[in-house]
C-alpha cells in the first residue's frame, strides 16, 4: 500500500457523515430498514478510514470488522461496546436489506443511528489526534 494519504482519511469521514445524514432522513421519513442500512455504511466506512489510518485494508465486511476489533478494540483504543454496537448493527443492516419477511422498527432504528454516531465521533476524535 501507498503511504497514508491524510485527504484519503478525511474523504473516507467525510463518506461516514453523509451515511449519517441519510439515516436521519430516512428515518425521520419512516424508512427504518433503510435507516439502518445507512447507519451501518456510516460505521463500515469510518472503522475502514481507522483501518486505513494503520495502512490496513479489507476486502469483505466480516475482515473490516474483524479486524477493527484486533487492532483497535482489543489494544484498548476504543471501547468493547463499539464490537457488539458493530455487530449488531451489520445484522440490522442484513434484516433491512434482505429479510423480506422481517422489518426494523423505529426504536431499532434510532439506536443505530445513536451507535453509529457515537462510534463515528470517537474514530474522528483518535483520527484526527492521530494522524489528521
Amino acid at each position: 500500500m501507498k503511504a497514508i494519504q491524510p485527504e484519503t482519511i478525511k474523504l473516507m469521514l467525510t463518506k461516514a457523515r453523509d451515511k449519517i445524514c441519510s439515516a436521519r432522513i430516512m428515518l425521520e421519513n419512516g424508512r427504518f430498514d433503510d435507516s439502518v442500512s445507512r447507519s451501518y455504511y456510516a460505521v463500515f466506512h469510518a472503522i475502514s478510514a481507522a483501518l486505513y489510518s494503520k495502512e490496513l485494508s479489507y476486502s469483505t465486511h466480516s475482515q473490516v470488522i474483524g479486524a477493527f476489533n484486533r487492532e483497535f478494540v482489543k489494544n484498548g483504543i476504543f471501547p468493547r461496546s463499539f464490537t457488539k454496537m458493530i455487530k449488531r448493527m451489520f445484522n440490522e443492516r442484513q434484516t433491512g436489506d434482505y429479510d423480506f419477511d422481517s422489518w426494523i422498527d423505529e426504536q431499532t432504528a434510532r439506536e443505530s443511528l445513536k451507535n453509529a454516531e457515537s462510534i463515528i465521533t470517537e474514530i474522528e476524535r483518535y483520527l484526527f489526534k492521530e494522524t489528521l
